[in-house]
Order: C-alpha cells, then structure tokens, then sequence
C-alpha cells in the first residue's frame, strides 16, 4: 500500500485538482501522467471501466506517481471491495443519500476496527509477499480516501446528519445530477441549484467534520470560482479538456 499523496496534500490544507476518465485504457492514464495531475479517478459508473481495468490504470497512474481514485457504479460492499483490490488508493461514491449510506461506505473502504472491507493477498497488500497483513490493514485505514456524492435534493436535506460520520475525506457535489433531482436537468447554472449548492457548502461548513468539499467543474474558470469558496477537491471530466482545445484547433487551423 502506498502513500496517498493527494490525501496528505488535503490534510496539509492544500486543494488538490483531478481529472475524470471513463474509458479503460491504462495507456492513456500513463499518457496523462506526464501531466501534474494530483489525481485522476476512473468512472466506474458512466464509464465501461470494470475491476481488470482498473487494475492496470492504477499501476499506469503509479507508474507516474498519480494518486489512483476509482468511482464504483454502487453502493455495495462486494462492488467497492472488488475495485479497491486493484490499489486504488480511494473511492468515489454516487448517490450517497443518507447518514446510513455513507456509514456503509466507510465501513466498505476501512478494515477493521472501523470497518468490514474482506482481506487476502491481493494487489493492494502487495499479493502478501511485503511485511504482514496487520502492517497493511494499518496502513490502508490510514491513507485510503473516502469521497461521497451528494447529488439529490434528499441528499441536501440530510446533510447535517451524512456530514457528521467519521471517515469521510471528501464531501463531492454532483451539479449535474443535483440539477436533475432538483427538477431542471442539465442546468448546473439555475438558481435553484446553485441555492442547493450554497446550502450544502454553509451546511459544511458549520458541521464537525474532516471532510473537504469537492465538486465537478467544467472549466478553469469555474475551477477558481469554487476554489475562491474554500471548495479543495476539483476534478474535471476529461472530455471537458479535449473538446474546447480541438475545437480551437480546427479553428485556428482552418482560417
């Protein structure tokens, strides 16, 4: 099990920027490796990325010394334990919409004594053969990372309660899927989402947790805009990345 750096980075107070990538191709994670990527995390639920993939990715992300961030499809133990089996160091979590769901996250992610995550002799103990099982479950509760999505309206009303669970690392805010629950799919910018939002970010905020914020964005600008609000956990999707800059291509290009 290796140091999370991304985590250390948030416990320091830094904010840390990552990318989203639902294609399994290890050779592209390695590709953009050679940028300073804080993380990268591989869309398991939009994507067609499954445990095999997974696996590869992660070796390709430490090959470039990014920190391996996986989102599974569900919140089911049997999902999440086959997924941090590869070595990702941490998960993400969609439509975590209660204090007893994103107890059931932790307690997937974390051995013993906090949770009930299997153990054996797979990649992320390092197939058994460095140090004991007891040095790895020590090691792995300490620097896996735990990131839920808060991303309905029922999510928002029970924040104060979901916020309140020890182990969560990362509070991520879901706009998209938010602005459909709320009733205005695929507005992320309707005032009625970004009301949710502030309710969530004040909710935060007042609530005794460890837990950062985080939030999709779809741009630089945006990037700033939320990190200006104390918001340290940014990811963007990757095709977010290609299409403005192939599109300013063609167009310079062709003039």
């Amino acid at each position: 099990m290796q140091t999370n750096k991304m985590k250390a980075k948030l416990k320091a107070g830094e904010t840390v920027f990552g990318c989203f990538v639902r294609y399994p191709s290890a050779t592209l994670i390695e590709v953009m490796g050679y940028q300073p990527w804080d993380f990268i995390v591989f869309d398991g639920e939009h994507g067609l990325i499954e445990p095999a993939d997974c696996e590869n990715m992660v070796r390709a992300a430490e090959v470039r010394g990014i920190t391996p961030i996986v989102r599974v499809p569900t919140n089911q133990p049997h999902v999440i334990l086959r997924f941090m089996d590869t070595g990702a160091q941490g998960l993400h979590v969609p439509w975590v919409n209660s204090a007893p769901e994103a107890e059931a996250v932790v307690r997937s992610v974390k051995y013993h004594p906090r949770g009930i995550r299997g153990l054996a002799g797979i990649r992320a103990a390092d197939f058994a053969q460095v140090g004991t099982f007891g040095e790895y479950v020590e090691k792995a509760n300490a620097e896996t990372l735990v990131c839920i999505h808060i991303e309905t309206a029922q999510a928002v009303d029970c924040l104060p309660e979901i916020a309140t669970i020890d182990g969560l690392d990362v509070i991520f805010i879901g706009p998209t899927d938010l602005s459909h629950s709320l009733g205005v799919p695929g507005q992320p910018q309707h005032p009625t989402v970004l009301a949710a939002i502030d309710r969530i970010i004040d909710t935060v905020s007042k609530a005794k947790t460890y837990a950062v914020l985080g939030i999709m964005v779809p741009n630089a600008a945006a990037a700033q805009q939320w990190k200006a609000r104390g918001l340290r956990y940014i990811s963007i999707g990757l095709e977010s990345l290609l299409s403005p800059a192939a599109k300013e291509y063609l167009r310079a290009a062709r003039e």
